[in-house]
């Protein structure tokens, strides 16, 4: 047994059951173990950045870390964008890149690079393995360190002479720390500000978002009369009929402080205090109003099911009905040109229960909550590190994950070009994903943020910048040519119509919302 099949063994072994690959010569040890021992899902991605956007997309789906197989420094930089968004969103990962051999990278020859620099920033753990007989127990290492609530990413770095040397065999995976809990006097402090009603306010972030979370946080309204609210970045919110509704601080800043407005006691649960996206002229950064004060129940890295639970007994409130229930309910399917109202009820009429929708549509979505309120029980992944071409990747990851249910991934045009390849990964797999793309043909959120920055009135030369129409991109051609069938919707007649068949069909679809 060589190093790369000691390793695939222990990760295996370990709970890694799938790896997201994008190899090269460096890796191909690796590779060959792949071929030789049973029970890793590998799956091909043509960029890297589908690569680790799908292993973020299948943590959020499973709570389970995937691996990803990426080529030397420039392919562990090429997947740095969507590791940054799993970074941000708790996803764990456990990156295994390729190296030269060690005697060989002294001859400084084209594709050597500092891995170690390059991953530190992306990466909570990160360790080049230097023999062939510790890189089983490097890898358990890494899968330990990438189940560290709420998830970590695990860099390791393989060089191609500790893939090929005879290794000792299979190294177990030790124990990972479980989250802590709260303290008696924090739930004390939590409960006590709560209980000043309409101007307190439960803020909520990471797994408190879940079904039983949500459950508990509208117990705790029922009982004290605070407001629920979600951080503005969520990796997943589960939601739709039979679950307590809940709204994301919104991005634009003047909107997110009328959300707030009136909170004195804000109660934060494994998430941070609300600051805005972006630093804005004559614009606060931090969002909570004047004088409230900010009480932290759980962290981030803390266990806020669990907090949620000791709040909910100290206030008496877990007998209580959770109020706010979402009934079912569905808008009609709407008719006529396109808007931002009626793409949001075209979703919400349509989508099937269990459906996971991925959401990157950026500035056109923003709006879509109110009309799937009532939807039957889905989920909604967003984007936490605003690092775009997020919704292809994580789409992949979810649809690998859940096999059983709809993948709803809407993008906006410009994110989609960024990693355009997720659909050849969709095709080739036969992943169920329907995937809308709203092509205003242009990076449209960028017009508003020119006035929000105070920059100067575009002129032609900046408005170049912002357009996509020299050329058109043909969204739907340009998918058929990746394997994934589907249309153009040019009114929100066409549009219901196409997500209705997507929704009764298996498989990938395309709908090119030509706006």
């Amino acid at each position: 047994m060589n190093g790369a099949e000691s390793l695939v063994r222990t990760l295996i072994q370990g709970g890694v059951e799938v790896c997201f690959a994008n190899p090269g010569t460096s890796e191909m040890h690796f590779v060959g173990a792949l071929d030789r021992v049973e029970g890793m899902r590998c799956v091909l991605g043509l960029f890297e950045g589908v690569c680790s956007g799908a292993a973020d997309g299948y943590y959020r789906m499973t709570d389970k870390p995937a691996s990803t197989l990426l080529h030397l420094g420039p392919g562990l930089a090429n997947a740095a964008a969507n590791l940054h968004n799993a970074k941000k969103a708790g996803s764990g990962i456990v990156n295994i890149v390729g190296e030269h051999a060690l005697y060989h990278i002294k001859y400084d020859t084209p594709l050597t690079a500092d891995i170690e620099g390059i991953a530190r920033p992306f990466s909570h753990w990160v360790k080049t393995s230097p023999t062939s007989k510790t890189v089983a127990g490097d890898g358990a290492l890494a899968i330990q360190a990438a189940r560290v609530a709420p998830g970590q990413i695990s860099t390791l770095i393989l060089p191609a002479d500790t893939a090929w040397g005879e290794a000792d065999g299979v190294a177990e995976t030790p124990a990972t720390p479980a989250p802590a809990g709260p303290t008696h006097d924090e739930v004390v402090a939590a409960a006590k500000a709560l209980m000043h009603g309409k101007s307190a306010m439960l803020f909520l972030g990471g797994r408190a978002l879940r079904a039983r979370g949500l459950e508990l946080a509208g117990k705790i309204s029922a009982k004290t009369g605070c407001t629920v609210q979600a951080a503005g970045g969520t990796a997943r919110i589960e939601r739709g009929a039979g679950r307590v509704p809940v709204l994301r601080l919104h991005f634009v800043v003047e909107t997110a402080q009328a959300q707030l407005k009136g909170t004195e006691h804000m109660v934060l649960v494994a998430t941070k205090p609300p600051a805005a996206f972006f630093a804005y002229p004559g614009k606060p950064s931090v969002l909570t109003p004047e004088g409230c004060t900010v009480t932290t129940l759980c962290p981030v890295e803390g266990d806020p099911l669990a907090s949620l639970e000791a709040l909910a007994a100290e206030l008496g409130a877990l007998n209580e009905k959770p109020s706010g229930i979402a009934q079912p309910s569905r808008p009609d399917k709407p008719i006529g040109k396109f808007t931002l109202e009626g793409l949001g009820q075209a979703l919400g009429a349509t989508m099937p229960e269990g459906a996971i929708v991925v959401d990157e549509s950026v500035t056109t979505g923003r709006g879509f909550f109110p009309y799937s309120v009532g939807a039957p029980p889905h989920d909604w992944l967003n984007n936490m590190g605003g690092s775009i071409g997020f919704g292809g990747p994580v789409a992949v990851g979810a649809a690998v994950a859940c096999p059983n249910r709809k993948v709803i991934c809407m993008i906006g045009d410009g994110s989609a070009m960024y990693t355009i390849q997720s659909l050849w990964t969709m095709a080739r797999e036969n992943l169920d994903v329907c995937v809308m793309i709203f092509s205003n043909r242009s990076y449209k959120i960028l017009y508003s943020q020119l006035a929000d920055v105070g920059a100067a009135q575009p002129g032609p030369r900046a408005i170049d910048m912002l357009t996509l129409d020299r050329p058109t991109i043909d969204f739907a051609t340009m998918s058929k040519s990746l394997g994934v069938p589907g249309g153009q919707a040019h009114d929100l007649e066409e549009l219901t119509k196409q997500l209705s068949f997507a929704m009764s069909t298996k498989g990938p679809y395309l709908i090119d919302v030509v706006m």
